[in-house]
């Protein structure tokens, strides 16, 4: 299920936010080894501090098995302040109507392989569904993602392709990083939900975590 996380309600989902930091931690630093700080084990940046939106994947357990970041690109985004040559010099995208897509991951190993509850491939979705929903409730049409070739593969087969790219992949380390993007609209969540066979409401009754905290 999903909870999502921001500025307005966060002092009441701390725990939960401390569980993300930790899960962001293991997936990027720990295993992909990426160049990210990580703080009494939680990996935490900048950009957290700029009042995102956090789309938080529960399991029926309570652990924080996914988990992804909105972020208006109105203000300072990856995009445009650390993914800038990707742009090949042109100027960095802003719009209110134009939310970036950051920090997706999922806990593979507590997550199976497979299809059904409890695997990458279903939280992967779940994390997707909740946030376009989330977005298109705020009024957010499309979202920007800086993605690699392989996460590139997924969002096609998930039924979650994206419908254009700006500017230029490049080399970003060990990976390569392009730019994708992706419409807010109900045909894409149909068509993630279908691939998914998820087809009831991915978000939680928020006030039963903060009773059990």
């Amino acid at each position: 299920m999903i909870y999502v996380v921001d500025s307005l309600n966060s002092g009441s989902y701390r725990s939960l936010l401390e569980d993300m930091y930790r899960l962001r931690a293991r997936v990027f630093h720990d295993r992909l080894g990426w160049e990210v700080k990580v703080t009494d084990g939680m990996e935490i940046d900048e950009f957290d501090a700029m009042d995102p939106a956090h789309v938080i994947s529960v399991d029926d357990e309570g652990h924080v098995v996914g988990c992804m970041r909105l972020l208006q690109t109105t203000g300072p985004h990856m995009l445009a302040d650390v993914f800038s040559s990707i742009m090949d010099g042109e100027p960095p995208l802003r719009s209110s109507s134009l939310w970036e897509a950051t920090r997706f991951c999922v806990d593979t190993n507590r997550l199976k392989t497979g299809r059904g509850r409890n695997t990458i491939g279903y939280v992967t979705s779940e994390v997707m569904i909740g946030a376009f929903e989330f977005a298109m409730a705020a009024g957010v049409t499309d979202a920007i993602a800086v993605i690699d070739p392989v996460m590139n593969r997924v969002l096609q087969r998930g039924g979650n392709a994206p419908h254009g790219y700006v500017g230029t992949p490049k080399q970003m380390g060990k990976v390569v990083a392009m730019a994708a993007l992706m419409d807010c609209s109900e045909e894409r969540i149909a068509k993630i939900r279908d691939y998914a066979g998820i087809h009831h409401d991915v978000f939680a009754e928020q006030d039963m975590l903060i009773a059990a905290e």
